[in-house]
C-alpha cells in the first residue's frame, strides 16, 4: 500500500488570502470610518467663540454685533418672567443669544412697547449675531 504524499500547490496560500482578502478590506474600511468619525466628533466639541460664553439658562446681550464688546446676562435668579426687563446698565444690544429654556421677546422700546419693534425667540439656543433692531427690554415668558 503507498502512501501518497500531499499535493502542495504553490498557489494554496494564495487561495486563502483571496477568500480572505473580501474581509479584510471591509474591517479595514470600517476601521478608517470609525476613525473619521472619531476625529468628527472631537471638532464637533463646544467652539471657543464668544457666543458659547453665554451659559446654558442664560439669555444674554452684547453691545456689538457679533457678539462683541462685553456680554450682560439675565436668567431666572435674576428676571422675573412675564415682567418686562430693561437691559442693565443702559446697553443697546446688537447681539444676543437665548440660551434659556423660554422663549423670549426682544424689544426696540425700553418699554416693551409693542409701538416700536419686537421679535421672539424660541428657547434652547437661539444666537442672533446681528439683531434686526437696537434691543433696550426684553421679556422672558412662563414656560407653562
Amino acid at each position: 500500500m503507498r502512501h501518497r504524499k500531499p499535493h502542495h500547490d504553490s498557489s494554496g496560500g494564495n487561495m486563502r488570502l483571496r477568500a480572505y482578502l473580501p474581509k479584510a478590506l471591509v474591517l479595514a474600511a470600517i476601521g478608517l470610518l470609525g476613525a473619521s468619525g472619531v476625529a468628527q466628533a472631537e471638532q464637533v466639541s463646544p467652539p471657543d467663540r464668544p457666543e458659547f460664553s453665554c451659559q446654558q439658562g442664560e439669555f444674554c446681550a452684547w453691545p456689538g454685533e457679533f457678539y462683541s464688546d462685553y456680554i450682560q446676562r439675565l436668567d431666572l435668579r435674576t428676571a422675573n418672567p412675564e415682567e418686562c426687563i430693561v437691559l442693565p446698565n443702559g446697553i443697546e444690544a446688537r447681539s444676543l443669544a437665548n440660551r434659556m429654556t423660554r422663549d423670549v421677546t426682544v424689544y426696540q422700546d425700553n418699554e416693551c412697547s409693542t409701538e416700536g419693534d419686537f421679535t421672539t425667540y424660541p428657547g434652547n439656543g437661539t444666537f442672533v449675531p446681528h439683531a434686526p433692531f437696537v434691543v433696550r427690554a426684553v421679556q422672558i415668558w412662563d414656560g407653562a
